[in-house]
């Protein structure tokens, strides 16, 4: 007669779970901004420096402007001529009026005529040097927002144009954790979600939550971004990487087996418990998640002793508790 095959068993025991998916993440900034100019030029001034801390409206670079002054001093100037002629033209029109009949009625429409048409240059050329101040403050280049600069990508005297990346400002006021969250559990991610977060080269873990889910998975990657917020504030370099252990669901009692006692190969998937001496088949549904123990939600009893490891066992095969 065979013997019997010694098993590793455990009692099926009803105790609170938690189901956790743990990512990496790196600090991130909630606001930042890349900072480019709305002209090109030559950079003539840059007073600031990586890591300093720049109010709302500051100044960041400047881009050599003397043409653009020049434009500026034309479109006044050209202004200035042209509210003489309006001035003129009401003056001779104010004359005409004066005359009453002793002036033909096509004298006076053609001199109203003059004066329309001078107003009319005068808003054009009013709008002409609002627009050339424009682009001459367009040269001094302002902070959009209070932050710190993070990286400076340019030098004075650098030629920049518009697609120019001159710096990077950003809020380190409020720090988030980017990570990316595979495509096969972007249902059971969700805002509002608890974390247990963990920043490199520390011991000590911190409280977050998720705060935003991408409703977009990217096809190239198979991600899908999230963002875990810190329920207190943190002061941590941009860029450093986070271990995220998000807490997807928590249950206050449940049934759980390892993923070694679970057996695909047969009809379903299952477990093996051990009954009256023998290795006996049930099927069980778990809830499939990358942990090495799983969620029983149907199939199995509390008290039934459950062999763990289900490599080689066989229906009806006799079984003998190994106790260590």
């Amino acid at each position: 007669m065979p013997r019997p095959t010694p098993v590793a068993v455990e009692v099926a025991t009803s105790a609170p779970v938690t189901r956790v998916l743990a990512v990496n993440g790196r600090i991130a900034a909630l606001h930042s901004v890349d900072v480019r100019p709305a002209v090109g030029g030559a950079l003539v001034a840059l007073p600031v420096a990586e890591g300093d801390l720049v109010e709302e409206g500051q100044v960041l670079a400047r881009i050599d402007a003397e043409a653009q002054n020049a434009v500026v001093r034309q479109a006044m100037a050209a202004l200035d001529a042209a509210l003489i002629a309006r001035d003129e033209a009401r003056e001779t029109y104010d004359r005409s009026l004066a005359l009453g009949a002793n002036v033909a009625r096509s004298v006076l429409e053609t001199q109203a005529r003059a004066v329309q048409s001078a107003e009319q240059e005068v808003a054009r050329l009013t709008a002409v040097l609002e627009q050339a101040q424009v682009a001459l403050r367009d040269h001094t280049i302002r902070a959009p927002m209070r932050g710190t600069v993070l990286v400076l990508e340019s030098e004075i005297g650098q030629i920049v144009d518009t697609a120019t990346q001159l710096l990077t400002l950003a809020d380190l006021s409020a720090l988030v954790v980017e990570a990316d969250v595979d495509e096969a559990y972007a249902t059971q991610i969700a805002p509002g979600q608890r974390a247990v977060l963990r920043l490199a080269g520390e011991t000590d873990t911190r409280d977050g939550h998720v705060s935003f889910v991408s409703r977009l998975v990217d096809v190239t990657t198979g991600g899908l971004a999230a963002r875990i917020g810190f329920d207190d504030p943190v002061t941590a370099p941009v860029g450093l990487t986070v271990a995220a252990n998000i807490i997807v669901d928590a249950r206050d009692a449940a049934l759980t087996v390892p993923r070694t006692a679970l057996d695909s190969a047969g009809d379903g998937t299952g477990v093996f418990v051990v009954r009256e001496g023998a290795a006996r088949f049930l099927h069980v549904t778990v809830v499939d998640w990358p942990a090495a123990r799983l969620i029983v939600t149907s199939g199995l009893t509390e008290g039934d002793v459950v062999i763990t490891d289900a490599a080689g066992i066989v229906e009806g095969q006799t079984v003998t508790v190994d106790r260590p």
